[in-house]
């Protein structure tokens, strides 16, 4: 990243992507337009903008007709590149100073700048075919507003398209249909909510019907079907129901709200639900209806505050609470877990199973700090295991965290401190120097492959399963789904 002079009419609304790559950083900004309708979200001059950010990495000698500058612009940005530096989070800037973002490290950049805010959201399986790596690109996602005591909260499903390369390649024909920049679009379809979205989980199994569940902060949980939604944004024009209402709605927490919620991959239909006090409940989904047990597991001294199905043992999860622990749990045993540990000296907010190293169980914490445990040492008993590996990088507390679906050793990670880290812990470090020193003395982690900024105050994260390497991120400020040359 970079810190780049600025005049002072150069600093509208920004929307800051700051990346770590390739052992540097670099800066940006992009200009930011305040939607007041949901439709309208995507940006208009974004696209605009990342050319002239372009022309910054570009060749100095190039013409005033290949960026649309005329000579007095490009003489001011070739004087600005030379007062350039090393950026890393968290360090001040000076005045007049603004962060831009390397577009030379990204493949994808957009950012979706909405209404309300997004707590949380989940992606959507669609049927356009795994492991896609063409371009544009089209991504469905499912997310609930989040605006407290508010009666007017939504379940969105929205269908973002043309979502094009950052940067055309080399070999990219201008005359291209296919290769042209153009804004992305976004379509979408509204259910009404009650009460705010503390979480949105999607169920893995996509095939017939597209199921999701919401935690309200009423202490209702919901289950939606969204089907008929995603199909009607297969045709344009198509109404949408905006009367739906939810499949099945689980009253066993009472009044007390909570956030941990989790689909079984292995089986479909089964979702655990946790609140803030302390309880679990195990609910199954099918054809006639939906059961909830009427035992909860109930060992936690605090808040559960995330849930986590094995990805290969079907009755068996993992939680985390506030009480600072980790349990794993035999669904026929709710009298007591089968084991717990002492996993950090502050509340444990995320926890992530790796679906592809089924022993590795990573836990984020709100310390800033996030480990890495292997179940293996998980043992009953007074014996307390130490994480493989734990990292403290964020200045703020961990609020997502998640295995990539594909690459068992890559980590991606968010925190208040408004960054998203990708990691990639198969990476070892130097027995003579255990990171890398930037210039500005700051030492970085060998396994810290990237740092993405921007967004503020962000809450989740989830890397898209049929788009290899890409990510999407919700925050206050809204979503933005990019991919990385690092992955």
């Amino acid at each position: 990243m970079s810190k780049r002079q600025a005049d002072q009419s150069e600093l509208r609304d920004q929307n800051k992507a700051a990346t770590f790559g390739n052992g540097a950083t670099r800066h940006a900004t992009e200009e930011k337009n305040a939607m007041g309708e949901f439709e309208d979200a995507w940006e208009d001059d974004i696209e605009e903008e990342e050319e002239v950010i372009e022309g910054d990495n570009s060749d100095m000698e190039t013409n005033e007709g290949e960026d649309g500058m005329d000579v007095d612009e490009k003489e001011e940005e070739e004087d600005n590149d030379k007062d350039l530096k090393l950026y890393l989070p968290g360090q001040p800037l000076a005045e007049g100073e603004v962060l831009e973002a390397d577009q030379s490290v990204y493949v994808m950049l957009h950012n979706l700048d909405v209404r309300l805010p997004f707590l949380s959201f989940d992606i959507l399986e669609d049927k356009l075919g795994e492991e896609r790596k063409n371009y544009p690109a089209t991504a469905y996602v499912a997310a609930g507003t989040s605006l407290p005591g508010d009666r007017s909260n939504e379940v969105l499903v929205m269908k973002m398209s043309s979502l094009h390369k950052t940067q055309q390649d080399d070999s990219d024909d201008e005359d291209d249909p296919d290769a042209l920049d153009e804004d992305p679009i976004l379509e979408y379809r509204s259910i009404p909510h009650n009460g705010c979205v503390n979480r949105l989980r999607v169920m893995p199994q996509q095939s017939e019907r597209s199921i999701a569940a919401t935690w309200s902060e009423t202490g209702k949980v919901h289950v939606w079907d969204l089907t008929s939604a995603m199909q009607s944004l297969e045709v344009p024009g198509a109404p949408a129901n905006s009367t739906q209402k939810p499949l099945h709605t689980i009253n066993n927490h009472g009044r007390e709200e909570g956030y941990a919620m989790d689909w079984s991959s292995l089986e479909a239909g089964r979702l655990l639900t946790g609140d803030n006090n302390g309880r679990i409940y195990h609910s199954l989904l099918t054809s006639t209806g939906m059961t909830t047990d009427n035992v909860a597991f109930r060992e936690h001294k605090s808040s559960v505050e995330d849930l986590q199905w094995s990805p290969t043992e079907r009755n068996v999860f993992a939680s985390c609470s506030a009480d600072q622990t980790v349990k794993i749990w035999d669904t026929r045993n709710k009298k007591r877990s089968a084991v717990g540990i002492h996993a950090s000296n502050s509340d444990i907010n995320v926890i992530t199973w790796n679906k592809k190293a089924s022993y590795l169980l990573a836990s984020g914490h709100d310390d800033g700090i996030f480990s890495v445990w292997d179940l293996r040492t998980f043992k009953g008993g007074a014996s307390q295991p130490t994480p493989v590996a734990t990292f403290k990088w964020h200045n703020g507390p961990i609020t997502s965290i998640e295995w990539h679906p594909t690459e068992e050793s890559v980590l991606a990670v968010s925190g208040a401190d408004n960054q998203l880290t990708l990691w990639d812990l198969s990476v070892e470090p130097d027995t003579e120097q255990e990171g890398r020193l930037t210039n500005e003395g700051v030492e970085v982690p060998p396994q810290l492959l990237f740092v993405h900024q921007g967004q503020e105050d962000i809450k989740e994260l989830h890397f898209h399963r049929q788009i290899p390497g890409c990510v999407i991120s919700t925050a206050s400020t809204g979503l933005n789904i990019f991919k990385t040359i690092s992955i």
